[in-house]
């Protein structure tokens, strides 16, 4: 492998945009083919953890996001039922002293914003936009970089054209549930909604994440629960008033608070949740893949972004330091499956029914900030290999 060569990226998502400067940080140069025209501002809310802060930190963005995040001081799991709180984790400075690395919650383009522009402004990366990295056996890059890249690298999402490619690589399936993704004005939102907190209402069956939106002033409102597959592509919407109906129905045996909050949303976007499932990451030392076109999963660890950026970290430090990719594969895996246990684990504990939600509430109530906040050090502390 020529040292010289550049990396080829396809996709200019979170994981391609973050792969791209780490590669840089390590004096590798990339070229990036994103098949958008224009990088729009798609998506919502995102929450970044201090695993994934702590990467931004190295790659010289903290200054930049903190500008446009807010850090909750608490993340606090609440009964959709009652509204009486059944557990918080503290966050704020407390993330900071004892996981070394602030927790943010920020909208998803300002994100995207902060790297895009670092990636301009980085001499090693360029970016072609308008072009698709297709699932055909060969693309002509000598024609559109001068040379063969050194490695192609899928950051091109659960729909992942790179991940054909790849010979016994995962595929993506339908999860089972249905994410209706929308925000709500600061100076209209119910009481109940914390702009210091990330809350996590809880019922049967469903869930309801709230958190604040800084710049836009207004709150991230996530509401989850079991659905049908309405089938390919990822944002497949239902007619406007089908929709709000829809998600009216799931919830309508909370709190009224809630109940009546949901009765006014006015366009509630519905996203099917799909995840890949396990499979090969890579072909040889000349593909991988990294983020969701790798191992998209479910939000119920809010660990999709932060996964992403750990992988783009990691990958461009083992590409450097001359390991195999298969040897990236195996480390990134065993990390990925131990947060997929814990959405999973999640999702049983969010969404439970009868006794079992009784059982859940009364152990949660027992258990100190502090302590609960140590099941965490294993994801939030985690160091990645630089």
């Amino acid at each position: 492998m020529n040292r010289h060569q550049p990396v080829a990226i396809a996709g200019a998502g979170i994981a391609g945009l973050t792969a791209a400067l780490s590669f840089a940080r390590k004096g590798i140069s990339t070229e990036i083919f994103e098949r958008a025209a224009v990088l729009s501002e798609a998506g919502a809310g995102l929450q970044l953890s201090p695993n994934a802060t702590r990467i931004m930190t190295k790659l010289g963005l903290l200054p930049q996001l903190q500008n446009v995040w807010s850090e909750p001081q608490a993340i606090t799991l609440v009964s959709g039922v009652s509204l009486k709180t059944i557990a918080s984790v503290p966050s704020g400075e407390f993330a900071r002293n004892r996981w070394r690395a602030p927790y943010g919650v920020l909208h998803r383009a300002d994100l995207q914003k902060t790297l895009l522009d670092a990636v301009s402004a980085n001499p090693l990366c360029r970016l072609h936009l308008g072009t698709e990295i297709d699932d055909g056996d060969q693309y002509d890059f000598t024609s559109m970089i001068g040379s063969e890249p050194r490695l192609l690298v899928g950051a091109d999402g659960v729909w992942s054209k790179v991940r054909k490619r790849i010979e016994g690589a995962g595929k993506a399936r339908f999860s089972g549930n249905i994410a209706w993704r929308f925000t709500h004005g600061e100076a209209e939102a119910p009481a109940f909604f914390d702009t210091t907190k990330v809350t996590a209402f809880l019922g049967s069956g469903s869930h309801l994440v709230v958190y604040p939106l800084q710049r836009a002033r207004s709150f991230n409102v996530v509401a989850i629960t079991s659905g049908a597959d309405p089938g390919e592509p990822w944002d497949n919407t239902l007619p406007k008033q089908e929709n709000r109906q829809r998600l009216f129905e799931a919830f309508s045996g909370w709190h009224p608070q809630i109940v009546e909050m949901l009765r006014h949303v006015i366009e509630p976007t519905i996203w099917p949740l799909y995840e890949v499932n396990d499979g090969a990451w890579n072909q040889g030392d000349d593909i991988v893949l990294i983020g969701d076109a790798a191992h998209a999963m479910m939000p119920f660890a809010a660990q999709g972004a932060a996964m992403a950026i750990e992988d783009a970290f990691e990958l461009a430090s083992f590409v450097a330091d001359g390991k195999p990719l298969s040897a990236f594969a195996d480390h990134r895996k065993s990390r990925v499956a131990r947060v997929r246990s814990r959405g999973a684990f999640n999702r049983f504990a969010y969404h439970a029914r009868g006794p079992v939600r009784l059982g859940r509430d009364l152990v949660l109530s027992l258990r100190r900030p502090e302590s609960l906040a140590a099941d965490f050090d294993w994801l939030y502390g985690y160091e990645p290999k630089d």
